[in-house]
């Protein structure tokens, strides 16, 4: 069977406080070309900024669609995933470390997080596809599935920083 080669394109990555990253995403109902070219995209958009996950709402695709590269920024070949509809069906365990986010510009912060999850989500093709992450996996998945929730790594960590970060962000937007 002969793959089919999607030319791809870096997207704008959008920006807290823009109110698409807040909007709960939809799941996705046709596995078609579209969604394809959409997934290399992202996969390209990701690479470029770079990081290692990107859920559609930040490209502005109101989607459940994540990408994510468990391998980026360390010494391994690259291997790109792709989840459409992820659910988190269990959490296991605890995790504290540094996250940052393409969608939260210049800052960073602990944020506690399950140390191993159950997952649903489904392939390029429609298929359902259950597995468990676990430890740096597990925790990139449960960002970017925050994401497509409408929930930002900066509400997971306490009120005082987050007025701090947000007080920082209006002073350098208003500059802008």
């Amino acid at each position: 069977m002969k793959t089919k080669k999607y030319p791809m394109a870096v997207r704008e990555i959008i920006t807290y406080p823009h109110p698409v990253l807040r909007r709960k995403t939809e799941a996705v109902t046709a596995f078609d070309d579209n969604l394809r070219q959409l997934v290399a995209d992202m996969i390209e958009t990701m690479y470029a900024a770079p990081g290692v996950g990107l859920a559609a709402n930040q490209i502005g695709i109101s989607l459940q669609i994540v990408v994510v590269d468990i391998t980026a920024g360390q010494d391994e070949p690259k291997q790109q995933r792709v989840y459409v509809n992820p659910e988190i069906l269990e959490g296991l365990g605890a995790q504290v470390g540094e996250e940052g986010c393409l969608s939260v510009i210049d800052f960073a912060a602990d944020v506690k997080r399950y140390q191993k999850i159950k997952v649903r989500a489904r392939d390029l093709e429609g298929n359902t596809i259950e597995f468990e992450a676990e430890d740096r996996f597990a925790r990139i998945l449960q960002h970017e599935v925050d994401h497509l929730n409408g929930i930002l790594f900066i509400d997971r960590i306490s009120s005082l920083k987050r007025s701090l970060y947000k007080r920082r962000l209006k002073k350098e937007l208003k500059k802008q």
